[in-house]
């Protein structure tokens, strides 16, 4: 039996960085299109980006072939290149003076990708592409809502 071929588009928004954020994403399979958001009181717009690719993935319940697209060259560059797993390797560093960031999203990410086939491509924000507008409003109307949630871990200065 064949993997499942899924569709999943991303993007992340924050009113200030850091600052209000919220995450848009939008998995597509067959005739079956989903749309989900989220967002967090006081976090980072990377953590954002981040945090739509892995709401996507973690919606399928069975290992998938997944293209996701996202207009964030940060996700994008570090999973196809390499660089994420690299600075899980060497305890979450980028180089010898310098920390990775949101290291807990990271490994999420990794552990996802690892289940999934994840292939990652890039897509211009705001250039036209219906489902990264789609992501994009649903992104900033997630930042905006009332009784946002604590991010705790970028909160308590561990991202």
């Amino acid at each position: 039996m064949s993997m499942k071929s899924v569709t999943i588009y991303t993007d992340g928004a924050c009113k200030g960085n850091p600052g209000p954020g919220g995450y848009g994403t939008v998995l597509i399979y067959r005739d079956f299109r989903k749309e989900i958001s989220g967002g967090f009181r006081r976090t980072t717009n990377n953590r954002m980006e981040m945090m739509a690719a892995i709401v996507g993935l973690k919606l399928l319940k069975q290992a998938c072939q997944v293209t996701l697209y996202s207009d964030s060259k940060y996700i994008v560059d570090a999973m196809r290149q390499g660089w994420a797993k690299r600075w899980k390797a060497k305890g979450w560093w980028r180089n010898k003076k310098e920390r990775a960031k949101n290291p807990d999203l990271w490994e999420e990410l990794l552990r996802l990708s690892e289940f999934h086939q994840v292939e990652f491509v890039w897509v211009k924000g705001h250039a036209g592409n219906k489902e990264n507008e789609c992501c994009d409003r649903l992104a900033v109307a997630a930042s905006k809502a009332a009784d946002l949630p604590a991010d705790e871990i970028f909160e308590r200065g561990e991202a």
